[in-house]
């Protein structure tokens, strides 16, 4: 580990434990500044003139202060947020430290609540000299995505609901989106799954489909009715009169992925479709 020059708001920095004290250890960076560690942090391992990893930020004072905790986020790193209070002049948000992080109203998209889950980034705030969250994400995303094709298999983090659909976070990195109209499963912010790319835009963003495409999203979809027709004791009242919207609810497949996997389960002879509902074949 080499040691810090300076101490740096935000991040995680390296320091020469320098003395103890009744409140807590100071810790030095190499041009002779200190701060504090308090004493809830401290352990017998520390010991004078070796070399600790902590996280600075601000107290409830706004003076600098260090920790052993890591945040959900650093400075200019961006996560999913709990609301844990609310006040005239914003929100707080639980980023796993001592003090909440501290979200004001002119950062917020719509007013936040007790309980919600937003996609923050933090931010250096030049007013105040501290850390806040902001959900107004500017442009955080890479507009040139590099090593993404059509129906490559990406990581995504759903990250807000829009109009047209979900913004996500691909491969920690590029904007996406799933269109409301292609989703056929319940997803919240802040879920992690697995997306298809399915085409990328002159803007940078990538229209993602939380299903594959061409004969693998048959498999898929084949795979969702023979799983679930094994769970209901190899029978459901289903077949394909069934009303749309009760086909997504149960088995998270539109109207025409789901006929075109019972066609393809009845013609591999696995299934019995009937006017009674669907069939595992023995």
């Amino acid at each position: 580990m080499l040691q810090n020059e300076h101490l740096t708001l935000g991040r995680i920095n390296c320091l020469r434990i320098d003395r103890h004290t009744p409140h807590g250890i100071f810790l030095e960076s190499l041009d002779e500044k200190d701060v504090l560690l308090p004493q809830s942090y401290v352990t017998n391992e520390m010991q004078d003139d070796t070399l600790l990893e902590v996280f600075l930020y601000t107290d409830s004072e706004d003076r600098l202060i260090a920790t052993t905790l890591k945040p959900k986020a650093m400075l200019d790193e961006f996560a999913l947020f709990e609301v844990v209070d609310v006040a005239p002049f914003g929100a707080f948000v639980n980023w796993g430290l001592a003090k909440d992080l501290f979200v004001p109203n002119m950062f917020q998209k719509e007013r936040f609540k007790i309980g919600d889950k937003r996609f923050l980034k933090v931010v250096y705030d030049e007013k105040t000299h501290r850390l806040v969250g902001t959900e107004k994400l500017g442009n955080i995303f890479d507009k040139k995505p590099k090593g993404i094709v059509p129906h490559k298999e990406v990581d995504i983090t759903i990250i807000t609901k829009t109009p047209l659909g979900f913004k996500c976070l691909v491969e920690g990195k590029y904007e996406g989106l799933i269109y409301h109209n292609e989703i056929f499963e319940k997803i919240d912010i802040g879920n992690q799954k697995k997306a298809h790319v399915k085409t990328i835009r002159k803007d940078g963003c990538i229209d993602l489909s939380l299903q594959a495409g061409g004969v693998k999203q048959k498999d898929v979809s084949c795979q969702k009715v023979l799983s679930l027709l094994k769970q209901n004791a190899g029978a459901m009242p289903y077949n394909y009169k069934s009303d749309p919207e009760l086909i997504q609810n149960v088995f998270g497949l539109s109207k025409k992925a789901y006929k075109r996997s019972l066609t393809a389960l009845q013609d591999s002879g696995e299934i019995e479709v009937k006017d009674s509902g669907i069939y595992l074949k023995n």
